[in-house]
């Protein structure tokens, strides 16, 4: 039989009180006895050795620790830009210093934001914006509900200045040490000279991106784990150092033979690293593994000091650690195949579709897509909800996903319409031409594209890093009946909206203007052509008011061309001719402009044997 470590207390929660087997019926004296034993052990130690004693010699033998790098740490947590200089080792190491002197001024163990904005403003030299990026990031990586975001939204709404703001923001505070990972993990993307200098990397704004099963050699590190897996373990001793109390290193700020890392700074590392037993399904913080008592001799645990020794804990994290077995690479090999893409005649390249959402627990569904070619794609499902989207290498298409999801990546794609439901963290389109994206997110990132569109709401503003050009921002403009409610699932409102407020971070975009906003003579409203059963009936938050203003002009025109042709008095013939007319230079227009494979493609196909649907 094989025995999961039951979940430890959180921070601040007390355990359920659990009355132990081996007291019953026994005298006071005893069950007194084992409770001072018990004092001696880590926290959890008590539910762990009740549970165990279930297991025999053999049977513990055999239960096996796999851990792995968290997906979502590195493609939401990590900005694809190269990181600031000053996120080096030396500069983290004197941070990490520094906040620990700093603990009742709100330094260690939670971080705020004026003492990090003192740090990164006054002491790594980063202007404010890119200092509250870094930790609003952060912060949305965070497990909240909806409801206390949708708080967050409501209280920023309620501001009347940027004064008000900033005292908002002077309550938030964050987890010091995990908050010291995030901002070392932001070198995945430090552009290397000697691997430029060899060909393995090369600080091109226009890179490939990578392929599903993994095998190129990708600039676009943020969707790749196995490239999450590798830099973990380069950096895994420098990242257990962070962790460290001072009084642990050397004056060079080196580790002893006899170093010890605390069981709060193991917590921090479920940041990065979470695990399972054996072949069960049920996920766990890396600590919690790490205090499991069949291996606490090899993770390094002390009963005496309760810590860990810093190299056993580094061998046993380096010897566990593996794949993510719900990464994407995984997710396309070996995740149930979906046959919601047509294969297109006269095309080399098949559609896949792959996922694993009918088996990933919460937090772990990844659905990835790639190459569907010349069509119009549309799913709405429960399935979805909560899982990260990776689109790669599709063209000519549309494609409506309207779900609430957790992230979504669009890389390599070209002339595609996207309508996505609410995103909760972050979209991010990658090497992509002429594509056209209308999505509530939290955030929208846009590297190495052009010609693209973005009908977007967001309460942040929109990123464009380095690579662009052309790219266009205009107010979202569509709903579908479902949309309120994926929003409030999201913890998204409709206020703040910094749609057409895009911050430029790139480093070649101070060389000429790379986005603008559409102008109100070119916009039209979106119709999402589905029905679905739901109570949105209108564009959630309305729109800006020159663009109302340009769609009641429009809609005044109509009506008043119906007026004009009503009036006219045309006999019955001359009305079948003009009816004639008009739809000729419709069909004319719609073969013009593309519009008509839309058409087309919304015509339901004939159901196939065997197909896999959501």
């Amino acid at each position: 039989m094989l025995l999961l470590p039951p979940r430890l207390p959180l921070v601040g929660r007390s355990p359920p009180f659990r009355r132990p087997p081996s007291c019953l019926g026994l005298g006071a004296a005893h069950c007194e006895r084992r409770r001072r034993l018990q004092g001696q052990a880590p926290p959890g130690w008590a539910q762990l050795q009740l549970q165990l004693r279930t297991l025999r010699g053999p049977e513990m033998e055999q239960s096996s620790v796999c851990l792995w790098v968290k997906y979502e740490t590195f493609i939401v947590g990590v900005l694809q830009i190269p990181p600031p200089s000053k996120f080096s080792m030396h500069y983290l190491r004197k941070m990490a210093t520094y906040v620990r002197t700093k603990g009742g001024d709100g330094g260690y163990p939670r971080l705020s934001w004026p003492m990090w904005r003192h740090i990164a403003c006054g002491k790594l030299q980063l202007a404010e914006y890119l200092a509250w990026l870094y930790f609003e990031t952060f912060d949305s990586l965070l497990e909240r509900s909806s409801e206390e975001r949708l708080e967050w939204a409501e209280a920023v709404s309620h501001c009347r200045s940027e004064e008000e703001i900033d005292k908002l923001k002077n309550k938030l505070s964050v987890d010091t040490l995990q908050f010291l990972l995030f901002l070392y993990v932001q070198q995945l993307n430090k552009v290397s000279l000697r691997t430029s200098l060899i060909g393995e990397e090369w600080p091109s704004p226009r890179c490939p991106s990578p392929d599903l099963d993994g095998k190129s050699n990708s600039q676009n590190k943020n969707m790749d784990d196995h490239n999450h897996l590798a830099f973990v373990l380069n950096h895994l001793s420098e990242l257990l150092e962070l962790l460290l109390d001072p009084e642990q290193l050397t004056a060079s700020y080196h580790t002893t033979h006899d170093s010890m890392i605390s069981i709060e700074a193991v917590k921090a590392l479920n940041f990065l690293i979470e695990g399972s037993v054996g072949q069960n399904e049920v996920i766990y913080p890396v600590h919690e593994l790490a205090l499991w008592q069949p291996i606490l001799a090899t993770s390094g645990y002390s009963r005496l000091s309760k810590m860990f020794c810093f190299h056993k804990l580094q061998s046993w994290l380096r010897s566990v650690l593996g794949p993510n077995p719900f990464g994407t690479a995984v997710c396309f090999r070996k995740g149930k195949k979906l046959a919601w893409a047509q294969q297109v005649e006269g095309t080399t390249k098949r559609a896949k579709i792959a996922c694993n959402i009918y088996t990933a627990p919460k937090g772990h569904k990844v659905v990835v897509m790639t190459q569907v070619y010349k069509q119009t794609l549309a799913k709405s499902s429960d399935h979805l909800v909560g899982a990260h989207i990776k689109i790669h290498r599709c063209n000519d298409c549309y494609i409506y996903l309207l779900s609430p999801f957790r992230s979504v990546s669009i890389e390599k794609c070209r002339n595609t319409t996207f309508v996505l439901g609410p995103v909760q963290t972050t979209i991010h389109i990658h090497s992509c031409d002429d594509v056209k994206v209308i999505a509530i997110c939290h955030r929208l990132s846009v590297s190495s594209s052009s010609s693209c569109t973005f009908h977007c709401l967001t309460p942040t503003n929109p990123l464009i890093m380095s690579g662009n050009m052309s790219l266009t921002f205009a107010p979202y403009h569509t709903y579908y009946p479902l949309l309120e409610d994926h929003m409030a699932k999201t913890g998204i409102a409709t206020i703040p909206n910094y749609w057409n407020k895009p911050l430029c971070i790139g480093v070649d975009n101070n060389e000429m203007p790379v986005y603008q906003l559409l102008s109100p003579r070119e916009f039209h409203l979106f119709v999402i052509p589905f029905e679905i059963e739901g109570d949105t009936m209108e564009i959630p938050g309305g729109l800006p008011p020159q663009y109302e203003k340009a769609v009641r002009q429009r809609e005044q025109k109509i009506q008043n061309w119906q007026k004009t042709i009503k009036e006219a008095g045309l006999s019955k013939e001359q009305r079948k001719l003009f009816q004639n007319i008009v739809e000729q230079e419709f069909c004319e227009w719609l073969d013009q402009t593309g519009h008509r494979q839309q058409l087309d493609s919304l015509i339901p196909a004939p159901p196939l044997s065997k197909q896999t649907t959501c």
